[in-house]
């Protein structure tokens, strides 16, 4: 054996000791006390249900509080900010969007670099939304809806806010389809919904758990899915994809970070009990009912998430000259 295989091997063995070490020092020392887990947006949404139901089952599979925190302001970054900048010993930590991680720095004059100074624990679920007209609109599938506004021009298209999911997903189907759709945004999902129910907007790319009881009711109309691939709470909803337009994609999805230059044990540590935390049944129920997947994808899945959709997203804000003030 050489002297530099020697020396590697030297390596390799001192770096499985200790990543051992550090993986026992994890599960026997890590967490001693209380966990602050903190949420961008305000208590009731669905990042903050999220965040409550996993820190319960964190709390209880610890031994220690798993406290959550609403931090909100500024899109989620204002929480970020003071994630990214907290010490790196575990013990604060961001339950995060994917708006707040690839959205918002094409957005916003950040205050920290969600690309370096946070790192991925855990991609806990995805939730896409779903395309739905009044029934005034005479479209039953999305090709429909598509002839029928290149048929009339300036129609509408609403979401719950500048840079939201749904108006990043009408920004995306207004390129994808080439349609003249102007966004109008509103205060929140409720007087969204109140005009569409009117008809005095045309289309609304919304979440799943306000909407579908309407469609249900005959009160709207749902055209499409907005995943990759059907959901299971909407199993007989169509993809846009299936509808005929490659690439549209659009889901909020929410994971687990924890401040840059916390241990890997710690970060292994965390990933395995969030999939714990998100594995019982009625766990997965619940978050079904507010039209959440679980996914409990691990640190590396998450991160290569973030990494495929901050271009994507940022070129749809580019291209539709989305501005915001900070």
């Amino acid at each position: 054996m050489t002297i530099k295989v020697k020396a590697a091997a030297a390596l390799i063995a001192a770096l499985a000791m200790f990543s051992a070490a550090g993986n026992a020092e994890a599960q026997s020392g890590y967490p001693d006390h209380a966990v602050r887990v903190l949420v961008g947006y305000p208590p009731g949404g669905p990042v903050d249900i999220l965040a409550r139901v996993v820190s319960d089952r964190l709390s209880a599979i610890w031994g220690q509080p798993a406290v959550v925190e609403n931090i909100t302001g500024a899109s989620g970054n204002i929480a970020a900010d003071r994630a990214a900048k907290s010490a790196p010993d575990g013990y604060t930590l961001l339950v995060s969007t994917n708006a707040q991680l690839v959205v918002n720095p094409s957005l916003y004059k950040m205050p920290f670099n969600p690309a370096t100074d946070l790192t991925p624990i855990s991609l806990a679920v995805y939730s896409p939304n779903i395309l739905v007209v009044p029934n005034e609109v005479p479209a039953k599938t999305v090709k429909e809806l598509v002839e029928y506004l290149r048929a009339n021009p300036g129609k509408s298209f609403a979401s719950a806010g500048v840079g939201t999911t749904q108006h990043l997903a009408g920004e995306l189907f207004k390129a994808i389809t080439h349609v003249d759709i102007q966004h109008v945004p509103y205060r929140g999902a409720a007087p969204v919904i109140t005009d569409l129910l009117g008809g005095r907007i045309t289309m609304f790319f919304g979440a799943i758990s306000p909407l579908i009881p309407l469609v249900r009711e005959g009160k709207l109309r749902a055209l499409a899915v907005t995943s990759a691939t059907r959901f299971p709470a909407v199993p007989d909803l169509p993809t846009v994809i299936e509808a005929g337009y490659p690439g549209f994609v659009s889901i909020l999805s929410i994971g687990l970070m924890a401040p840059a230059g916390t241990r890997p044990a710690i970060i292994e540590k965390l990933h395995q009990d969030m999939v714990k935390a998100l594995a019982p049944a009625d766990v997965r129920k619940r978050l079904s009912n507010i039209g959440m997947e679980v996914i409990g994808g691990s640190p590396a899945e998450f991160a290569a998430s973030i990494a495929a959709e901050r271009p994507q997203w940022a070129k749809v804000i580019q291209d539709a000259g989305i501005k915001v003030s900070n």
